[in-house]
């Protein structure tokens, strides 16, 4: 019976869900991790390495597949390529595709320290046994999981009346409640939610142009919202209808590309450029939602994320505050109903952050995995480990017990 019990937990779908990472900054797209990692006192191990060139995108992964974007030479042209590796051994299973290497205005060459180098930054996202991408020309494409046979395809320049951005799209496709919500078509088709069983829109509406910057969903009040940041502010949706719920007039300049970060009723958003950060209160009256700012800091400083979400820890954030700061800026840890900054430690650059327990694991965008306390009394460092070379601006993925990284030259799985 014991035997028989423990076979149905491993083969359950809560076990297995467990383990996978299926879209970006994980299962809720808030950066936070279920699991645990087993760390020495030398860090961690070097499971596999491969080359992976070009871009920011992150691996999604779920049964023994990590899924990411990069560059490839395809027919003597740079293309944007999805590849699926095994977890395993890291070797290559398929890849397909997606669309010529063109990222007009971009100038981001890597010819310069402070430059990463151009290419892709969506990161895929896992539904069921079909992983879904969003390319930097704005198609939404699916692909089988397994054998990397392409699937339906919406695309929303030749579909949508797109509008791009400059350096491309970067957002991820958002999966939640069993549809897809991306931006960046037409007026009165900005905003979409798409069917992953077979490509069809079940809603578009608003007339807004998109920034960099991937929506979340969260529950407020009761409600399950979609919350997009766009060049306009926040806006948030009720995603079965697309019916518009609140919305927060924040300044756009330049890129956003941070998602914005939910705790409780309060949101906060952040740009650099020198937009800066601001927070607001969600209130409800009746069916009527409402957002209220609570505190807007222009500038640089003290809080500005480029493009690092922050995490979030018993109303706490703990993330890469700053822009440009590239090699030595901070992290910080900042009271998310305030806007007060707890603690400043630098050295890390704008690269990404997780949350694991009471842990954060931040990869530094000089390849560096640093873990520190989630805590506001103080910075607490416990390890830090050189593990990749080139530029680091991706999310680490952790799944089955493993720690997945990727920078602008390589790609690598440690445990």
């Amino acid at each position: 019976m014991k035997t028989k019990l423990l076979s149905l937990l491993i083969l359950s779908p809560l076990a297995t869900q467990a383990a996978d990472w299926p879209q970006y900054r994980g299962i809720a797209g808030d950066g936070v991790s279920s699991e645990t990692l087993k760390w020495k006192a030398s860090g961690l191990n070097t499971v596999w390495k491969t080359q992976s060139a070009g871009g920011f995108s992150s691996f999604s992964v779920s049964e023994g597949r990590a899924f990411t974007l990069s560059l490839k030479e395809i027919e003597g042209a740079s293309q944007e390529v999805v590849s699926a590796h095994d977890t395993i051994t890291g070797k290559e299973m398929w890849s397909a595709a997606l669309a010529v290497a063109k990222y007009d205005g971009g100038g981001n060459d890597g010819t310069a320290d402070n430059k990463g180098g151009d290419g892709p930054r969506s990161t895929p996202t896992i539904v069921g046994k079909s992983v879904v991408v969003f390319n930097s020309q704005l198609a939404l494409r699916s692909f089988d999981a397994a054998t990397g046979k392409a699937g339906w395809t919406v695309d929303l320049k030749a579909q949508h009346e797109g509008r791009n951005i400059q350096w491309q799209n970067a957002a991820s496709p958002l999966l939640e409640g069993g549809l897809l919500f991306i931006a960046g078509g037409g007026p009165g088709q900005s905003v979409l939610a798409v069917d992953p069983a077979d490509g069809r829109v079940v809603w578009k509406a608003f007339d807004e142009k998109i920034t960099h910057a991937t929506p979340v969903a969260a529950t407020i009040h009761g409600q399950r919202q979609v919350i997009f940041f766009l060049q306009s502010g926040l806006l948030s949706v009720e995603p079965k209808t697309g019916k518009e719920l609140w919305r927060y007039a924040f300044p756009y300049k330049v890129s956003t590309a941070a998602s914005p970060v939910v705790g409780g009723d309060i949101v906060y958003c952040s740009a650099g450029y020198g937009v800066g950060a601001g927070a607001v209160k969600i209130t409800k009256e009746g069916e009527t939602f409402k957002a209220s700012e609570i505190y807007r800091m222009p500038g640089n400083q003290p809080l500005a994320n480029h493009w690092s979400t922050p995490v979030l820890k018993d109303g706490h954030m703990y993330g890469m505050f700053q822009f440009k700061e590239y090699g030595k800026g901070p992290v910080k840890c900042v009271n998310l109903a305030t806007g007060e900054v707890k603690w400043t430690k630098e050295g890390f650059g704008p690269g990404h952050v997780i949350l694991m327990g009471n842990e954060v694991v931040a990869l530094s965008d000089a390849g560096e995995v640093v873990r520190f306390g989630a805590t506001p009394s103080e910075y607490r460092e416990i390890s830090r480990q050189k593990v990749l070379d080139g530029k680091c601006w991706t999310t680490p993925t952790v799944s089955g017990g493993r720690l997945f990284v990727r920078s602008t030259k390589e790609a690598a799985c440690l445990e």
